[in-house]
Formats: C-alpha cells, structure tokens, sequence
C-alpha cells in the first residue's frame, strides 16, 4: 500500500480543477473515486429547470391575469349592448331555491293549513298563491277543498297579501317561516313567481299583484287587507298601492320590510356592483340599462302618492339593501302630504340581533310590533 504524502485539501483542489476543465467532458456528470464534490455543470442544470419551471409558471399567471382583466373590460360592454342581462339580474326568477319542492304540496314545508292556487290574470299568464288560514284553523283545514279555503277568507280575521323578493319561491325557508309568524292571527296569501307562466317585469308582476288584491277583495268582504313587501317585493308593493290609492281603494295598511328608494339606488349600493362601482362610466354601463328595461321600482316616488298607514322594517347590519335606504325612504315618506291623515312607524332592528336580509321573522317583537301598528288608528310619526 501507497503511503498518502499529499495533504487531504490539495487533494480535492486538484479534483475540482479537473472537473471544471473545459476538456474534462468525460468527468463531468459522474463521480470519480477520488472526488466526492457534485460537479458544477449538474448544479448549473439544476438551476436551469428551476428557473424554466419559474419562467412557465409566471407565463401562465400572467395568462390568465389577461383574461381575468380582459373579461372584466368585457362585461360592462356586455350588459350594455344586452340590457336583458340586467333584467335577469334584477329578479333572479330562473334561480328557483329550493330545489326540488313541490309547491303544489305547501305540507310537505310544514304548512299544514295551506292551499295552494293557480290564478290567470290574463291569458297564458298563470301565476300561483299559497293561502295560509290562521293557525287555530290548522285542524278544520285539514283535507279541506280549494271552495273552503276561498270562503275562510270570509271569516273575521285580516289577511296579508305577501310580495317577496327576487330569486326562488314562495317556498323558501324564510319566507315560510314568516308565514308561520303571520298565521298567529291572520291569512296569507302569498304571490310567487317560482311555478308561475310568463316572462317577469315590473309592470307584470304590478298587475299580477293587483288581480290577487282585487281577487281577495272579492272573497273577503270588509275584513282589512295589508299590504307586505320584502326586498324587490317592495317595488312591487309599493306600486301596486299606490295604483289603489289613484283609484280609490287603499289597502288597510302597507308593510315594507328591508326596502330601497329605487331600484337605481339599490343596484349601485348591492354587494355584487363593488367590484365595478368606481368603474368608469358605471352608471352608464348598469344603471342606464335597467331603466331602458322598464324597471324603476321607484319606491321614493310612490310613498308620495300613497294614503294608508306605513310601516317600515329594516335591519342595521342588512347587506343586501343597505339600512340607510331603508331609513332614506321613511325620511321621505315621514313629511310627504299623502300620510298626513296616516301613521308613518319606522322599526330598525340593530345589528348585533343579526337578522340581516331575511331574518327579521326571528325577532320575538315582531308580532307585537305588528299588532301595536295595526290596531293603533290615530295619526303619529314613530322612529
């Protein structure tokens, strides 16, 4: 055996030299028995397909960042040349949660004292009512006929004509639930476009809610009738009101929950405009369009021309119509001359209650709040 005489260091010095040669191609890419450093030509390999793999990556970020930004220019030029878009928009009636019910069997949603109605306010327009008799019927009401239903509206009890908001039915959970509030002394009727005939508007869905009113004014005799609208069913409340004060036939009182000014307004404050809202030209690209459509639902306008007694509720954390539109309406409502003779009650609801859009059914107030309004009949203000 070879005695070593070389130090150890001079050793790899002399390995490394021969690794980096420009003619060791034969060493490079391998281990030698004498040297145990990774040559720096796979190093450098290395670094190149890290940097490759990189480079693709930032390529195709910035790929779809282009489409990303390029589909965002694009909508608005979409909706603009397409105002239909807007209207479906507005009343989401193609969204028809929740899925799978059948609203021919309103008991299969718990409503056990409920019927279900297809009326035709004219011809090949079909929409559909629940009636909902108040709950000390529920027994009588069992496996009763459409001709019993329509006759309990007879009775001594008042009945509401419910208008909800856009998207879904009649059926949804919170609109169900308000039903079960309501029934505590009342009927229901609630107006749904969820199985109904015909392509929505707001003049439609006006006089859709008109046949109903003059429908159940029909069976009902002198029992009182009120008005309640939630949401985009404001617009539509107060519409419809406002059509039977100019014709002289006032509804006993008119209930907006969670309403807007005008639809213009609300669209503008809506959490789905956030992203365009400082868009150049934005009332150009999304408002204009819904007004070309027909659809103002200018509730600042018709409290002007209504004469009945008008409540209004509303959520502080709602975030879908903001609360401030709802406290801008009853600003505007308050001192208009057409309520002189009629209490104007503004009810808020704080925020850490956490009722929202379409929860203020929880609160365990309302029926109170309810009952207080509609048995009070002197003039007042309240806020």
């Amino acid at each position: 055996m070879r005695k070593r005489t070389e130090p150890v260091a001079l050793e790899h010095e002399r390995c490394a030299a021969s690794g980096s040669s420009s003619s060791g191609s034969a060493a490079c890419g391998r281990w030698t028995p004498d040297c145990r450093l990774k040559p720096r030509c796979a190093a450098d390999a290395g670094m190149k397909r890290a940097l490759g793999r990189r480079k693709s990556l930032w390529l195709r970020l910035r790929k779809i960042l282009f489409c990303v930004l390029g589909l965002y220019i694009a909508i608005p030029f979409l909706i603009k040349l397409c105002p239909g878009i807007q209207a479906k928009l507005i009343f989401l009636n193609f969204v028809r949660v929740p899925y799978f019910i059948d609203l021919k069997k309103p008991q299969d949603q718990g409503l056990n004292h409920t019927y279900n109605y297809y009326l035709q306010p004219e011809e090949d327009v079909t929409i559909g009512v629940w009636h909902t008799v108040p709950a000390v019927w529920w027994k009588n009401a069992q496996g009763k006929d459409q001709m019993w239903y329509e006759d309990a509206l007879a009775s001594s009890h008042a009945i509401i004509l419910y208008l909800h908001g856009n998207a879904g039915t009649r059926g949804g959970d919170h609109r169900v639930e308000l039903y079960k509030v309501s029934a505590g002394g009342t009927h229901t009727c609630s107006l749904g476009w969820g199985d109904s005939v015909g392509t929505p508007s707001e003049r439609g869905m006006t006089y859709d809610a008109l046949h109903v009113f003059d429908w159940i004014k029909a069976r009902s005799g002198d029992n009182p009738v009120y008005i309640w609208g939630h949401s985009l069913g404001t617009g539509v409340a107060t519409n419809l009101v406002r059509r039977l004060c100019e014709r002289e036939t006032p509804p006993d009182a008119l209930i907006l929950e969670s309403p807007f000014t005008n639809i213009r307004e609300e669209a503008k404050s809506h959490p789905f405009s956030v992203i365009y809202r400082y868009f150049p030209g934005f009332d150009w690209f999304f408002l204009d369009p819904i007004t070309s459509s027909g659809i103002k639902f200018a509730n600042d306008e018709n409290v002007k021309h209504i004469s009945c007694p008008l409540l209004i509720l509303h959520a502080e954390d709602d975030p879908v119509v903001p609360f401030q539109l709802g406290r801008k309406l009853y600003s505007i409502a308050a001192p208009a001359r057409s309520f002189r003779d009629f209490k104007v009650q503004f009810v808020p609801f704080h925020s850490d209650l956490g009722y929202r859009h379409k929860y203020i059914y929880k609160s365990p107030e309302l029926p109170r709040i309810l009952r207080e309004f509609l048995g009070k009949s002197e003039p007042e203000h309240q806020h």
